[in-house]
């Protein structure tokens, strides 16, 4: 039985979420069909390109994404947009999708009546909820896509595997596992040999580029807790730890970024390595497990629990 979403998003305890989406079928969302030569790589950037148009829109910010051969995985911060005016949110809406002719003449500065003005407002507080939603900020991703792709499959139906699944990540440990995990998916997959190989993921746009349109790193209310330079070092080592099937080996250069971070080196590959994305509707220690539970209206939740940090 499927959870509804009210249910497994709850800002009040985490704005931090894992999501991930994957095509029926077993069809293509990239990479090279073997037994066609068919190469779908090309769609890599269709979806780049569109979850960055649609994170300019929605008060949601992406912290990492990885696209893969028939699914892809983004780490979301669900933000705020309370101080947005009336105009602004219909504006923006409007980037996206069409707007009902009353709200239209509003834009433009025409003569309403107050009970269209009301109305107007009635919109306004519905696009206001939808920008803030991850169910809607999926939803513009995933329906340009699946047309995009079953144009060019010529051919009709579901492209992709029902609802997206979305996991919870309870506090700023939980965060950096999951980042770090989206981050080395391709390196885990076999198909890169370094971060710098990465193709289509967040940590290659990273190290290549001084400005990008992802979440920033740094401390601040707007800004991913961590330093980048930290952070780029911590998933290379990590990475390196995972590849060579080094078991229980942590660099030296590795501990000191975790000591940094404030995480404990002894089980961070550990907690790393168990990081599993299907079948978990939250990351966090087992207390903030039972409470996300509480607070989402559940007897209990399946998730994944990290160890208590080292006082």
């Amino acid at each position: 039985m499927t959870i509804a979403r009210s249910q497994q998003i709850c800002v009040v305890d985490t704005p931090y979420y894992h999501i991930i989406s994957r095509c029926v079928r077993r069809a293509f969302l990239c990479g090279e069909d073997a037994l066609t030569g068919r190469s779908f790589e090309h769609r890599r950037q269709w979806l780049i390109d569109r979850i960055k148009k649609v994170a300019s829109v929605f008060a949601i910010d992406v912290c990492s994404y990885a696209i893969m051969s028939n699914h892809f995985h983004l780490v979301l911060k669900i933000g705020a947009n309370d101080n947005w005016t009336d105009k602004q949110v219909l504006m923006t809406w409007l980037f996206l999708y069409s707007l009902p002719v009353l709200c239209q003449r509003y834009l433009r500065g025409d003569d309403l009546d107050d009970a269209s003005v009301r109305r107007v407002q009635k919109y306004a507080a519905k696009y206001r909820e939808r920008l803030c939603s991850i169910s809607w900020f999926m939803k513009a991703i995933n329906e340009y896509i699946a047309r995009m792709a079953n144009e060019e499959d010529q051919c009709t139906g579901h492209f992709w595997e029902s609802r997206f699944k979305s996991q919870a990540l309870l506090d700023e440990r939980a965060l950096l596992t999951c980042m770090a995990y989206v981050d080395l998916n391709p390196i885990r997959a076999g198909l890169a040999k370094s971060l710098g190989d990465s193709e289509f993921t967040s940590i290659k746009e990273r190290i290549e580029s001084e400005s990008t349109d992802l979440m920033s790193f740094g401390k601040g209310d707007n800004n991913l807790p961590y330093y980048l330079s930290s952070y780029i070092d911590l998933v290379d080592e990590t990475g390196r730890v995972i590849i060579d099937d080094k078991v229980g080996y942590i660099s030296h250069k590795l501990g000191t970024v975790l000591t940094e971070l404030e995480l404990n080196p002894d089980t961070w590959i550990d907690e790393l390595k168990g990081f599993k994305s299907v079948g978990f509707s939250a990351v966090g220690t087992v207390n903030q497990l039972k409470e996300y539970s509480q607070k989402t209206q559940r007897k209990w939740s399946v998730g994944i629990r990290l160890k208590p940090t080292l006082e």
